[in-house]
């Protein structure tokens, strides 16, 4: 497969970035997504409510990008993007001035990566609004920000929920997908690896057009702990931060040994014991902290990686989770540090390329984005992106396809996976039901 840019160079654009005003400073960044217009996303809550992060709407440009050099090849454009832009900053954070959004195939083939940078963004940190718009020259740059603080004054459509959603079997059916698990286990019994990840794929189809408004809003109120993002028709709302680059600050949120949660608090306790305590979970994850470790120590000093993890509890199941921080080294940008560290043993194993082999044989599906790197990155290098994980692809405007995995070594048994998947489900099964 050809791994050239599928794109040609963007026109000379003029970005603009300006502070909101007071009274637009404080609606939910998710409500601010226009019906019927490509829109884009990384929104995070806090405890008490208060969300951050970008959310944009239209496309000044885009490109798209294949192969093993996806990552090299996302940052090359994006300087050249840059190069050739007239900024305008008055706010001066990061995520301020020129951002992509991006998304990376989990695989390099076939793989298909994209990068859009939005026409309106507006974005929140720190208790700080802006708006930053992109047009063809300095004065339909001014007359785009007035025109678009004149609408943000009004409420957008109201999102609306599916309908007649039904649920099918996905690229392996449930028994052959189990059959896959037993055969990973036995060569990682048998020495040929110590872990993989396999995971499995869900669709689903409506009876009218999904408003992808819905399952964004529902997902960031029901997982403020993570992240919701939305890029070019993939969506969902991930706990795994791959890399965060602010300044010379680098952090890594590591997920690896899952359980289930119960609505009951006394089960739900025994269920989080039961996982700190599991020999096998913390197995997996030690292989995912390694990995992620031995990535950062290339490009960063003074690494933080704690001994033991912690728990993390999400609506519908709970991880034990480890958070990895460095210092900077050599400036590497956010694209250059998710490239060292994708594929982590989180998403595919140890060895990597091994585990990456079984992958292809066993899955059955290809991953296309799921699974890999998805954020956002600015004219600074500064950036986030997570792990594309509880989540799915936009297939038409009345099909979407559903992914979760499950990570395999050494005493996992198929049953328990499968539930596992089944349980990762929950959230985007959930995002679809209406209210």
């Amino acid at each position: 497969m050809s791994t050239a840019l599928v794109a040609a160079p963007a026109p000379p654009a003029t970005v603009r970035t300006v502070a909101l005003p007071e009274h637009l400073s404080h609606r939910p960044l998710l409500s601010l997504l226009p019906r019927g217009v490509a829109s884009t996303s990384w929104v995070s809550t806090d405890e008490v409510g208060a969300d951050s992060g970008l959310v944009g709407w239209g496309e000044a440009t885009r490109a798209e990008f294949g192969g093993a050099e996806r990552f090299s090849r996302a940052q090359r454009w994006w300087a050249r993007y840059l190069a050739d832009a007239d900024v305008v900053d008055e706010v001066g954070v990061p995520g301020t001035g020129p951002v992509a959004f991006a998304s990376f195939a989990f695989d390099p083939t076939p793989g298909r990566s994209v990068a859009v940078v939005p026409s309106v963004v507006v974005g929140r940190r720190d208790g700080v609004t802006w708006l930053t718009v992109v047009a063809g020259s300095p004065r339909e740059a001014r007359l785009a920000v007035e025109e678009t603080v004149a609408a943000l004054g009004h409420p957008t459509a109201v999102p609306e929920a599916p309908r007649g959603v039904a649920y099918s079997e996905g690229s392996l059916p449930v028994t052959d997908w189990q059959a896959a698990v037993r055969e990973a286990v036995r060569r990682i019994d048998d020495g040929e690896l110590d872990k993989v990840v396999l995971a499995r794929d869900v669709v689903v189809t409506t009876d009218a057009p999904v408003d992808t408004r819905y399952l964004l809003t529902h997902l960031a109120a029901r997982y403020p702990s993570c992240w919701t993002f939305s890029v070019d028709g993939l969506l969902g709302a991930t706990p795994e931060m791959l890399v965060r680059r602010i300044g010379d600050t680098v952090t890594s949120r590591v997920l690896a040994g899952t359980m289930r949660r119960s609505s009951d608090a006394s089960s739900d306790a025994s269920l989080a014991s039961a996982l700190l305590d599991s020999a096998k979970d913390h197995a997996e994850h030690e292989y995912a902290v390694q990995s992620v470790a031995l990535a950062l120590a290339a490009h960063c000093t003074d690494l933080d990686v704690p001994a033991t993890p912690r728990l993390l509890r999400l609506a519908n199941v709970q991880h034990l989770a480890t958070d990895v921080s460095g210092v900077l080294a050599d400036g590497a940008p956010v694209l250059a540090l998710a490239a060292s560290l994708h594929p982590t043993a989180a998403v595919c194993g140890t060895p990597t390329e091994r585990a990456l082999a079984v992958i292809r044989e066993l899955e059955g599906m290809d991953r296309g984005r799921y699974a890999g790197p998805v954020g956002w990155v600015d004219s600074r290098g500064d950036g986030e992106f997570g792990i594309a994980l509880r989540c799915g692809s936009v297939e038409a405007e009345d099909r979407l396809r559903l992914y979760a995995g499950c990570g395999l070594v050494s005493g996992s048994d198929a049953d328990a996976e499968l539930a596992e998947t089944q349980a990762k489900l929950v959230a985007m099964r959930d995002a679809l039901e209406p209210d």
